[in-house]
């Protein structure tokens, strides 16, 4: 089990990929996972350059794991329907030449914060279709896209994509489980894991916390280990898997406000039991226990830039210390 980072965890520093790839060698990470690039650094993306990153990271014994997939067949911001096909072919090509078999995939909607957006049911509907035609494409390249427990689907939801697409774990389709997002999501990380630990293949590990008020709630990211994320219990289940899964920081700032007391908000997420919200309850109770004692607070996310490199050395320090103990 490796331990590298995401690449958006230092996206402020505008680190090209072979560089990034350097720097996390000269600070004890293990392997990068590319989940996005921008456009100009699409445009250096030729075959030569890919064989380059490619040839880097196997001499130096460090994976590499892609990204620029989408799975919602939607422009994200005006709804319009659109064909994801050729995205994901080119993000699939590109792996495929790096020798990756995951491509990362994640369309960056907050469908149930908008009142405009189509239903959840609708778009899953949508998101099956378009994946269980690209089937054959993503096994052509040998490559799984793993679709980020982001803001968009719950792990209930995303399981029942999969059983839509008859796919199988290990097959054309996986998970790329986010640890924090999981809370945004309305669920408890460790039970999140245990429903969808079959089907992961990769990993943005990221610490964090939520915190209910009287206004709604909030959830946010924190240091390694200094969040209510209980990573231990998690390694310990990723390690259980037959296949080597690496574990990839992604760290950023900022927080995410939950209109939790809406009625039409909280109706978005059926699968949300007793038992799990309760969870989520004690763990608010938690962190406010620790920004009490000083031991946890909120990034601003444009404070962000100014410590990400230091804050990312320190995440690698403490995510490889937790992976000793556990494994």
């Amino acid at each position: 089990m490796k331990t590298g980072i995401d690449n958006y965890s230092l996206y402020p520093l505008e680190f090209k990929p072979l560089d990034l790839m350097k720097w996390a060698l000269a600070n004890g990470a293990e392997g990068v996972s590319f989940s996005g690039l921008t456009m100009e650094e699409q445009k250096m993306l030729d075959r030569s350059y890919l064989n380059d990153l490619k040839g880097f990271a196997v001499s130096e014994d460090m994976y590499i794991e892609w990204g620029g997939a989408q799975h919602i067949p939607r422009n994200m911001t005006t709804w319009a329907r659109q064909d994801i096909f050729d995205i994901n072919e080119n993000a699939a090509k590109q792996a495929e030449t790096l020798g990756t078999r995951l491509i990362r995939s994640c369309s960056g909607g907050l469908m149930r914060w908008n009142r405009e957006s189509p239903t959840t049911e609708t778009l899953l509907k949508e998101t099956a279709e378009a994946l269980k035609a690209q089937k054959q494409m993503l096994m052509d390249h040998n490559v799984i896209l793993a679709v980020e427990t982001h803001f968009e689907f719950t792990t209930f939801e995303i399981l029942r994509i999969f059983e839509i697409c008859d796919a199988q774990p290990g097959e054309y389709l996986g998970i790329c489980l986010d640890t924090m997002n999981l809370l945004t999501m309305l669920e408890d990380p460790v039970l999140a894991t245990e429903r969808v630990l079959p089907w992961v293949v990769s990993t943005h590990i990221k610490d964090g916390g939520i915190l209910f008020s009287e206004d709604g709630a909030v959830t946010f990211t924190a240091e390694t280990g200094m969040g209510i994320v209980d990573l231990r219990n998690i390694i310990k289940r990723l390690g259980s898997l037959s296949v080597e899964i690496n574990l990839s920081i992604e760290d950023h700032g900022g927080d995410f406000f939950l209109p939790v007391f809406d009625p039409l908000f909280i109706s978005k997420f059926p699968d949300l039991s007793v038992d799990e919200l309760l969870r989520l309850l004690k763990h608010s109770r938690t962190i406010q226990k620790k920004f009490e004692n000083g031991e946890c607070s909120i990034l601003d996310r444009e404070e962000y830039p100014g410590v990400c490199e230091e804050r990312i050395k320190g995440d690698i320090i403490a995510l490889k210390r937790l992976v000793k103990e556990v494994l």
